[in-house]
């Protein structure tokens, strides 16, 4: 493929041609970014691909990122991006914004049964028939000069996506078109809601088995772990491991040689947070029992295993019905929320995570293949 390649260095350049981008129908996005020691990415690329020309931002020569963030919010301009969880993070990380219509080629090719989660390699030769190098994914992006083989890798995925999202758009439905849009609306909400700090504890693997009082400590040290990885921009196990906050919520230490037998306690934390770890455990076992929170639910024992296939089922002959891929119609974690819900012998209630189109199309049927289980 012959595309034209413009490189954009500097807010003026950037500002001019996301004046252009606005008039367009859509613009395919990719990023490059580094995240090895870092809580944020640190974006190295932006590309920018219109089906014509691609573009290469530098956003190391760039501080203002107002007209990208425009073009992002513009509802107008389908912003096309693929398996594009981390891309997103890297345009909020530079932008505040996050994009607007979003199409995600990864969520159309299921939609249309080739493949679910197809990398994008994958898919270009699904696609349109050609073979991609992948050699640079992990190479350093912040390094300048970028070598020839990082140029032409970044070059190869703005002008690829353009032309891979042409050819799917021309082959889905009205209705699956506006499911992958729904899809990517409801990916952007939920990098919208900002992770409470004080909520993460609900998430930790082995919470289920604190009591009341020791998850008011799980959920205080978890709390800290987190605005400490985002103050100091270093990955979560960086500051300390989970499986460490457990065990200190179970055992409360009470001082800086019951702390350092934790187990996974470097001596470099006990130097640096040793204290803070102990006025936050100390803190905890003051908190009055009506502000402990709730105990957190078990897993599910393994019986309900067999009650989540039967419903997974269900999904699969929607999904079959439609064309789509299997994987699309119920999540897992939807599954168990919704059995969780009422098990074993109801009533069960569809969880708030179950949303649009799956909601219409199969709220109905999993409440009724609940109401017959064991009849």
């Amino acid at each position: 493929m012959a595309v034209d390649i413009h490189w954009i260095c500097g807010n003026y350049s950037l500002g001019w041609h996301c004046h252009e981008w606005q008039q367009l129908p859509f613009v395919a996005i990719d990023t490059e970014f580094m995240r090895i020691n870092t809580f944020y990415p640190l974006a190295g690329l932006i590309q920018i691909g219109d089906g014509i020309s691609a573009y290469l931002i530098d956003p190391l020569t760039i501080n203002n990122w107002q007209p990208l963030a425009a073009l992002l919010e513009n509802p107008a301009v389908t912003k096309v991006l693929h398996a594009c969880s981390e891309d997103l993070e890297v345009l909020r990380r530079l932008t505040g914004s996050l994009p607007i219509p979003l199409f995600d080629t990864q969520l159309a090719a299921a939609y249309l049964n080739l493949g679910f989660s197809m990398g994008y390699s994958r898919l270009v030769r699904a696609v349109l028939n050609i073979e991609l190098s992948k050699g640079e994914t992990r190479s350093n992006w912040l390094q300048r000069p970028l070598s020839e083989m990082q140029i032409s890798y970044a070059i190869e995925d703005a002008a690829y996506l353009a032309e891979v999202y042409m050819r799917l758009r021309s082959r889905l439905s009205d209705n699956k078109y506006a499911w992958v849009l729904e899809d990517g609306a409801e990916l952007v909400s939920s990098l919208r809601r900002e992770v409470n700090p004080y909520e993460v504890y609900c998430d930790a693997k082995l919470a289920w088995k604190l009591s009341r009082s020791q998850l008011v400590v799980l959920r205080e040290l978890c709390a800290w772990r987190e605005q400490q990885a985002r103050a100091r921009d270093l990955p979560r196990n960086r500051i300390i491991y989970e499986r460490s906050l457990w065990l200190m919520a179970t055992y409360r230490p009470d001082n800086l040689v019951a702390l350092g037998k934790i187990a996974c306690i470097h001596q470099c934390t006990l130097h640096q947070d040793g204290q803070a770890l102990l006025d936050l455990i100390k803190h905890a076992g003051s908190v009055s029992m009506d502000q402990w929170p709730l105990a957190v639910s078990k897993p599910l024992p393994v019986d309900a295993a067999v009650l989540i296939k039967q419903l997974r089922a269900l999904g699969q002959a929607e999904a079959q019905r439609l064309k789509i891929a299997p994987e699309l119609m119920l999540r897992k974690k939807i599954l168990e929320v919704l059995v969780k819900s009422g098990y074993p012998s109801g009533p069960y209630k569809l969880p708030d995570m179950l949303r649009g189109w799956r909601r219409e199309l199969m709220g109905q049927a999993l409440l009724d293949g609940l109401a017959t289980v064991g009849k």
